[in-house]
Parts: structure tokens; sequence; C-alpha cells
């Protein structure tokens, strides 16, 4: 493939669509200082001499219990340490969330590229400063399955079934999703009819005209490259790549890249972020968002506790926040796409019946391997 159209451009942060006032009550569970729960508790632990030890034992015990199920999260403290690769804007808010519901405890994010994040979980294993892992790749994930808890406190049966992770230890957080995408105005001007599949994409019309994300450059280019992989096989899908290669106008670093490229009338078709394209057309862009019968590739993106820190009450709270509380916020204010049985898209002009992509296999060291391939064709 021709690799000399690359343009090297950043990836652009998406503007935050919310402010961060949202303001957290009741959310989460944990154990706290004082409590009803701790009064009674403390009845018990003065009674009578002549009450029996074991009993009395038995009492406090159980009262402590209820204490740490029934205080209000809010008084909580300590600190809960989560790494991350997600993009500056939803940290600041998942941070601003989670200061809210818990202002007596730490909450520290900390921000790593997903290949760094895994590597540096490997090899600190369940010794590592991390309680939480949020927003990664479920590739990455996988990889560190063995060092991640089960919880029994997170109801799968909420999520739809493509988003369930059968290791057990990896919790739906969000999914994104890539589309061909046409300028309509530069299309009617060149008198050219919108692509309905990616073989029309070989149409000799299109020469010039089409803008992705490479690959080896961009997470959203490998979507494309990994999704017919699985749907033709890998030696048809390098080879149709072959022949798009001459209807390439660049290939470009980042999944936003494309779309804007188009609204500036650089590209007459671009495949890019669907929210992205979303986001433009509800500024007033002449873009149209196309599926093809291969489906939208996406990635989905989950939550991992390390093992041994699932019973820790901060981090339980934490992770019951985020579910209970804050998740329906998040996915109506950035990214909608469904990974819940009664989600309901609320955001003007997004797609609401996606079609998705066969995304399985999509391990760190597939995509090493694919990723080398493209490089040396």
């Amino acid at each position: 493939m021709k690799k000399n159209r690359v343009t090297s451009l950043l990836t652009p942060l998406i503007a935050a669509a919310a402010s961060f006032s949202l303001l957290l009550t009741g959310c989460g569970q944990g154990a706290s200082s004082s409590s009803p729960a701790a009064e009674n508790a403390g009845k018990e632990a003065s009674a009578p001499e002549t009450a029996d030890a074991t009993e009395t034992a038995a009492a406090t015990e159980t009262a402590a219990t209820e204490q740490g199920e029934a205080a209000d999260p809010s008084s909580l403290t300590g600190q809960v340490v989560i790494y991350t690769p997600t993009e500056d804007y939803l940290i600041e808010y998942l941070q601003g969330r989670l200061d809210e519901a818990f202002p007596e405890a730490e909450i520290l994010i900390e921000y790593y590229h997903s290949a760094d994040l895994a590597a540096k979980l490997k090899a600190e294993g369940t010794d590592s400063e991390c309680d939480i892992v949020f927003d990664c790749e479920y590739g990455y994930l996988q990889s560190l399955a063995e060092n991640m808890a089960t919880l029994d406190f997170v109801d799968l049966d909420q999520f739809v079934e493509d988003m369930k992770d059968p290791s057990g230890t990896i919790y739906p957080v969000d999914r994104y999703s890539g589309s061909v995408v046409v300028n309509t105005e530069v299309l009617e001007e060149l008198k050219l009819p919108e692509p309905a599949s990616y073989e029309d994409l070989l149409k000799p019309e299109y020469k010039g005209l089409i803008e992705m994300p490479g690959p080896n450059l961009s997470s959203t280019g490998y979507l494309f490259l990994k999704s017919l992989v699985n749907a033709w096989g890998e030696d048809e899908a390098f080879a149709y790549f072959d022949k798009l290669d001459e209807n390439i106008l660049q290939y470009v670093a980042g999944g936003s890249t494309p779309i804007k490229d188009l609204v500036n009338g650089e590209a007459g078709i671009g495949l890019g972020l669907t929210f992205k394209a979303v986001e433009l057309i509800s500024d007033g862009a002449p873009l149209k968002i196309l599926f093809f019968p291969e489906g939208a590739p996406y990635t989905p993106a989950g939550l991992s506790v390390v093992k041994g820190r699932e019973t820790d009450p901060l981090v339980k709270a934490v992770v019951n926040c985020f579910y209970e509380e804050i998740l329906d916020d998040y996915l109506n204010l950035y990214l909608p796409e469904q990974i819940k049985v009664d989600q309901v898209n609320s955001v003007p002009g997004y797609p609401t019946d996606i079609p998705y992509a066969d995304m399985s296999d999509n391990t760190p060291d597939v995509k090493e391997r694919l990723l080398k391939r493209w490089t040396l064709s």
C-alpha cells in the first residue's frame, strides 16, 4: 500500500457537551464513620457482662456489616487510584462527578496510553497501586483478565449481549463506532452517487476523493481493517485495501480528521468516527452517515477492578456509583451508542439502529500481527 500519502495530524479532542455541575445524591454504598447502625453496635458492645461473649461478638459484627451497607458514601475516606486511556474531557467529567460523590475521599485518575497501561499492569500484577481500570478497550483488558476480579455487585443483565465479556472480569462502559460519511454537496457538484458498499468505493469515479485513518496511525483505522478481516477473511480484506489505495486521497492520524476534512471540502468521502459526524451534522455540515452490509466497526471499552480490591468498601462504592448514578448521564452526554438493554439514545440526530460489525478476536496479539502485515504490504 502507498504509505507516502500519510499526514501526521493529531486527533482533536471533542468539546464537552455539558457542564460539569451535575450533583450526585446517595450514590454507591460503602463503609462510613458514623450511622444509626454504629450506635447499635456501641449498644451491643456495652451489653451486660453476663451476656454471652459469642453472641455479643456476633451482634457487633452484624452491626458493622450493616454500617458498611447503609452508610452515606459521602462520608467514606481513603484513596482510590483509577488508570484510564480515555480522553481528557471524559477524565474531567468523571473526576468531577466522583469528587462530588466522595468529598472525604481521594480519587486519583491517572492517564496512560492503552498499550502502556496494559504493559504496566501486566508487570505489576495485583501489586499495582491501581484499583480500577476505566474505559479501556476490551482487547487490552482481556489480556489482563488473570489479575482482574469478578464483581458480584454489578448486574450484567442490564447490558446487551455483545457487550458482555465471557471472562466475567470486564464491565461495559461505552462503545464508539466508525462509519462511511459523505459530503453530499461535494458528490452533487461532481454528479456522483452515494456509495452503497465497500466495493463501490473502488470505482474510478471516486479516485482522490476518499480519506481514511491509517490503521497503523489510528485505532479507528484499525477498526475498519479488523471488521473486514472478520467479514471476508484476512487475505481478501488486505487485497481490498490494496485496491482501495488507488482511490485514497490521504491516510490521516485520527478518526475525527477525515470527518473534519469533509466539512472543509478537502474530501468527498471519509471513513471515520460516527459521533464526530453527528456533532458536525448538528452544526449544519452537509454530511450523511452510511452503514454498509458488513456493519459498523466499533470498539467496546470497559471497567475492571484489580483482584483483591473488590472487597475494599471505597472501591466498591466508586464502582457502584458509576453504574448506578453516573453511567446513564455519561452515555447521554458523550457516547450514546447502545451498551444497555433499556438504554435510550436521546442525542438529536444520532443513529439509533446502527448495524454493528463482527469485531470478535480483537486481541492485542491479533492487532499487532495485522498491523505488521499492513506496514509491510
